[in-house]
């Protein structure tokens, strides 16, 4: 009963004294949303209200660090009629939650279209409205439509039966509406009926009716679509094949990503496309005509016939500037300091690649250090007598290296072998692939190219390796010495470098050639192939760590083994010899001594510690190199994605209201390219709304 007196009293306290209702939009409001309003809205100079106003509105909707090369930024503010519900020239809070939410839905796109031509707020759009609207904001020299056409009519009757759509209705019309332009147009210029019109005129109906979403590569080569057919001319197959193409782009990059995917080098070709077009599909969607069409402006810098994915980015992504068009604001002027911070700014970031380079090198290097000082020793033993021998095996020299010199003995002369890791590998790299690029051809490279550009890599890195092998080896071997020769003094790495001078430290250097140009020319291919060929790399598809080092270890074997005998011999050349035994003289006399005196099984002296050391060498710099690239990633430079993510074909996914909004102007611009441009000046930028003067349908008040 109390209850029920409380609400009488309520009610006659609302009726005599009024009351205010809540703004549930207001309250409801998201932080988000009143923060992306309270940031560009002004104060109302008489009530203090805050609002958006055209301006603060483009800036709310319009960020200016955004990219608008394909839309300008002031056609947003089309918009602003769309969210000025009242049509008081102000956006307010309730407005801006209003818009904001209309942005959310799934259909925004094609909702915030009708609300635009929906003048009276009543849920229809009007023929005459439309059309009026249409013809106020037109371009002044764009291609004209006929809307008596009989296309125009099914959609709104005939002029005696005009009816008003819906929205179901009106964004099905909005549908099919480019399609009609293009119709339309083409009879326009085919003016002898013959079907075919000059690709000039192709390139100017595609300028007015779909430029905002093609890419600058695309619309650059409009005017090559006639090379696809024999004639000179475009045919109506033609445009309505590439509308077609361009209609599906989603589709198309989605064949085109699985199809890169199964290949084994990541590029597919037309008759590929059309298969995985028919897999993908419950159809065969696409015609021979459109495929050719795509391959068409996909293949125009690469006429190879296989086309990578990065290929077709260059016509599905929209966003692909033209060649030489840089992202900056000033990039339409290049001038001499962009030139030389592009180069500094190459030169730091392959600095940076040297230097973890140099680290993961130095790094694999010191893990497999007691192999090498093993092999070193094994490979300088030159006893034939099994009884004179210091050592009986790899392992045998192991245990007494430990027992006699200390674990610290494995890591004799250790230093110089870090610092030449270093240039070798930079060098040995670097060379490799620069020959690789010069001999190879739309990124294929034969065997022969191949063996060549790891030989002279080999023959390269021999300026920086040798006089830091030479001082390694006699380092390593001095334990061994001071063990034999009593009141043998232990010399250091710079002692070395005086003594042997700078002709010494290329003593060996042609044992040194003989040795590593073999070996990079046996390791790099086969890396090559390994990587490619038994793990499938492609560009689109990169390989983990655990495959790389496999790939490495691998190739590593044979190029070592097969190489033991040169290596034999460099050794024994830089070796200081000891008093008793044999000074070589040269290349040949050294080989010829060792087959004499202790036959063809010493040229192989130290070749599986050889193996152990290279195969895990490059597994370890590879990992090093791939972990500091994780840890250590270079300033401003994305990280790196793998597999199909590689190359991007889609823009930035919606984030807030700009994106929706640019998909929404997406759709108005199928009307025309000009909506909201100021051809004029400033003053004639936006939206033309219906005079005020102007009643319902177009007619005078």
């Amino acid at each position: 009963m109390s209850s029920k007196v409380a609400t009488v009293k309520e009610v006659v306290k609302e009726t005599l004294v009024g009351h205010k209702e809540p703004e549930p939009e207001a309250e409801k409001l998201s932080t988000q949303t009143k923060a992306r309003f309270a940031k560009h809205a002004v104060p109302d100079a008489e009530t203090g209200e805050l609002f958006l106003g055209h301006e603060e509105f483009i800036d709310a909707v319009a960020p200016p660090e955004e990219d608008y090369h394909k839309i300008k930024r002031e056609q947003y503010s089309i918009l602003f009629s769309v969210a000025d519900r009242t049509n008081k020239g102000k956006v307010t809070l309730g407005d801006w939650a209003y818009f904001e939410n209309l942005l959310s839905k799934a259909d925004a796109e094609y909702e915030i279209a009708f609300r635009l031509f929906d003048v009276e707020r009543l849920g229809t759009v009007k023929y005459d409205d439309f059309r009026r609207l249409y013809e106020l904001n037109k371009g002044p020299d764009s291609i004209p439509f006929d809307w008596d056409c009989e296309w125009a009519k099914l959609y709104i009757g005939s002029k005696t039966k005009r009816h008003s759509m819906d929205y179901q209705q009106f964004s099905q019309m909005l549908r099919g509406l480019q399609g009609e332009r293009i119709r339309q147009a083409f009879q326009l210029f085919d003016k002898d009926g013959d079907g075919f019109i000059e690709p000039e005129e192709f390139e100017r109906i595609i300028m007015e009716t779909s430029k905002h979403k093609l890419s600058d590569h695309l619309l650059d080569h409009l005017h090559t679509l006639c090379n696809i057919s024999q004639g000179s001319k475009v045919s109506y197959a033609n445009v309505r094949a590439f509308q077609n193409m361009i209609k599906e782009m989603d589709l198309v990059e989605l064949i085109v990503r699985k199809a890169c995917s199964k290949s084994t080098d990541g590029k597919i070709t037309k008759t590929e496309f059309l298969n995985q077009a028919a897999k993908t599909t419950r159809f065969s969607l696409f015609t021979p005509m459109e495929a050719d069409i795509l391959f068409h402006f996909a293949s125009l810098d690469e006429p190879s016939g296989r086309l990578a994915l990065g290929d077709f980015a260059k016509v599905l992504d929209p966003t692909w500037r033209g060649r030489g068009e840089a992202e900056g604001a000033h990039a339409e002027e290049p001038g001499q300091s962009t030139m030389s911070g592009r180069f500094f700014s190459q030169a730091l970031e392959s600095g940076y690649g040297f230097a973890l380079g140099s680290v993961a090198g130095a790094f694999g290097a010191f893990m497999v250090y007691p192999i090498d000082l093993v092999k070193t020793r094994m490979q300088n033993q030159r006893s034939a007598n099994p009884g004179q021998r210091l050592y009986n095996n790899s392992i045998d020299c192991f245990r007494k290296v430990i027992r006699n010199e200390g674990f610290r003995g494995l890591y004799s002369g250790v230093l110089p072998q870090l610092v030449g890791v270093a240039p070798e590998k930079a060098i040995k790299l670097t060379v490799n692939d620069l020959v690789r690029r010069a001999l190879g051809k739309d990124g294929e490279i034969t065997l022969t190219s191949e063996i060549i550009a790891g030989g002279t890599a080999g023959g390269c890195q021999v300026v920086f390796t040798n006089p830091l092998e030479i001082v390694k080896i006699r380092l390593q071997v001095q334990g061994e010495v001071a063990k034999s020769v009593e009141g043998a003094q232990k010399r250091s790495a710079m002692w070395i470098v005086r003594n042997l001078g700078l002709v010494g430290l290329y003593k060996g250097a042609s044992a040194c050639l003989l040795r590593d140009v073999p070996f990079s020319a046996i390791y790099f291919p086969t890396y090559a192939h390994l990587k490619k060929d038994m793990f499938g790399e492609s560009p689109t598809h990169k390989l983990g760590v655990l495959q790389l080092l496999t790939a490495g270890a691998i190739a590593g074997m044979p190029a070592a083994y097969l190489t033991t005998p040169c290596d034999v011999i460099k050794t024994r050349l830089q070796v200081e010899a000891r008093k008793g035994d044999t000074t070589y003289t040269g290349l040949r006399h050294c080989a010829q001594t060792i087959w004499k005196e202790e036959g063809f099984r010493a040229f192989f002296k130290g070749g599986p510690a050889r193996i152990m050391r290279s195969s895990p060498q490059f597994g370890f710099t590879l990992a090093a190199y791939e972990v500091l690239q994780t840890a250590l990633p270079y300033p401003g430079k994305a990280k790196e994605k793998t597999g199909m993510e590689v190359v991007s074909l889609h823009e930035k996914k919606p984030d807030g209201p700009f994106s929706r909004s640019r998909n929404a102007l997406k759709i108005l611009l199928d009307l025309d390219e000009h909506f909201g441009r100021a051809s004029l000046g400033p003053k004639e930028a936006g939206w033309k709304a219906l005079p005020a003067w102007m009643g319902p349908g177009g007619q005078k008040a």
